[in-house]
């Protein structure tokens, strides 16, 4: 089997999109598939991997789910697809985020495989598929199979694109971050308490709930520490830095993007997870690595995260934009290692479900049905078209 994955987003740029793709691969290849990963890479992420099919260089920000996307609109994008398709013959063709702009369209119109799309995106709102939806109807007709991440991004997207669909949750690499080996950061390893975030500085992962939760978090705990991983520039964390400076709040560190085999040694640096995510969000992944790596949890009350944690159980629900309330779950579960601990092992049991070899089985075998329902179907075409043939080309008595 022949399978191309497709994504709309700058490649490798980090992302829960870019991580789903990377490992659904990995587990693909792993299982002796053959893959293709179809993507725009701009030149900032270095040399792609060998089964990469760059199918341009230019990447623009673009405003979709809540997020400044980094997309190609490049219209060169066009004629490149049309001949790796023709070249390459895929028997499955699986794009992410199939609505996204520009490149899983494209190649959803003009692919002759069995197409597949994994719709990851949630909004609370559906009004921007409302508008769109005369243009993207044609996309979701293209589709033989439609996967869902949650049942929150169903609910979502049903109302305006009605169909069959099978929900497959992400997952994580759960050895890689409930390794027992992995070694703390060393300058944060000094007994001290750390709270950690990983995300982007946009506004919808909240961050800015989060700094104006520390100062009630410092008041009770005055040598708590505040560690933000992510990827995001200076541009991103200035205004971050000045609140603090005006606040007079120490502790803070802006690490930025640290490579995937440095991450769960942050995890495991830490004392608590963070996740202040306004909306948006279609499924906890941070959550899940968090969990693998026995950190408890506070995050917002969102559709999202709900799937993966319940309060009191893996970790603590707050309102969200709400700085106060998140502050005071955090200095709970920072006060009370045994109620921590609890809650790490329930985490890591849950986190387990979740791993990437369960996933691409369910994904693997999603392919198959589609592909002998395809199969199916071109045994009745083939059929039919015989009937009428004997019908038509046999003399009448």
């Amino acid at each position: 089997m022949k399978i191309a994955l497709v994504t709309p987003y700058d490649y490798p740029f980090p992302g829960g999109v870019t991580e789903h793709i990377m490992q659904l691969d990995r587990e693909f290849r792993r299982r002796g598939y053959d893959t293709r990963i179809l993507a725009a890479s701009s030149q900032d992420n270095g040399p792609l991997q060998d089964n990469v099919i760059k199918v341009s260089g230019a990447v623009s920000k673009f405003p979709f789910s809540g997020s400044n996307a980094r997309v190609t609109i490049a219209p060169q994008v066009y004629q490149r697809v049309k001949r790796i398709l023709r070249e390459e013959k895929f028997d499955i063709v699986h794009a992410h985020e199939p609505a996204a702009p520009l490149l899983c369209p494209i190649v959803l119109r003009h692919s002759h495989a069995v197409n597949v799309g994994t719709f990851h995106a949630y909004r609370e709102t559906n009004t921007v598929y409302q508008m769109a939806r005369p243009l993207l109807r044609p996309v979701y007709n293209k589709l033989d199979g439609r996967i869902f991440v949650s049942q929150a991004v169903r609910d979502f997207t049903v109302a305006q694109f009605p169909g069959d669909y099978r929900i497959i949750p992400n997952g994580i690499d759960f050895h890689r971050f409930a390794d027992p080996n992995l070694r703390p950061i060393e300058r944060f390893d000094d007994g001290r308490p750390n709270i950690l975030f990983v995300g982007r500085l946009d506004k919808r992962k909240g961050f800015r709930h989060l700094i104006r939760a520390f100062p009630y978090i410092k008041r009770e705990i005055p040598d708590a520490r505040l560690i933000v991983v992510g990827a995001f520039d200076d541009k991103d964390k200035a205004p971050f830095i000045r609140y603090a400076r005006t606040h007079r709040l120490r502790g803070i560190h802006f690490v930025g993007y640290v490579s995937r085999e440095l991450l769960p040694r942050y995890y495991r640096t830490a004392h608590l997870f963070c996740a202040p995510s306004t909306g948006f969000e279609s499924f906890g992944i941070v959550l899940l690595e968090a969990m693998a790596a026995g950190l408890p949890i506070v995050a917002s009350d969102i559709a999202g995260y709900r799937l993966v944690l319940t309060d009191n159980k893996e970790g603590r629900l707050v309102p969200r934009e709400d700085p106060v309330s998140m502050a005071r779950a955090a200095v709970e579960l920072l006060s009370n290692p045994e109620m921590r601990e609890r809650m790490a092992i329930q985490g890591h049991i849950t986190a387990a479900r979740y791993d990437w070899t369960h996933i691409a089985d369910q994904v693997l075998a999603y392919y198959q049905d589609l592909m002998l329902v395809r199969r199916d179907v071109v045994k009745k075409l083939s059929f039919s078209r015989r009937a009428w043939r004997r019908i038509v080309l046999t003399p009448s008595e």
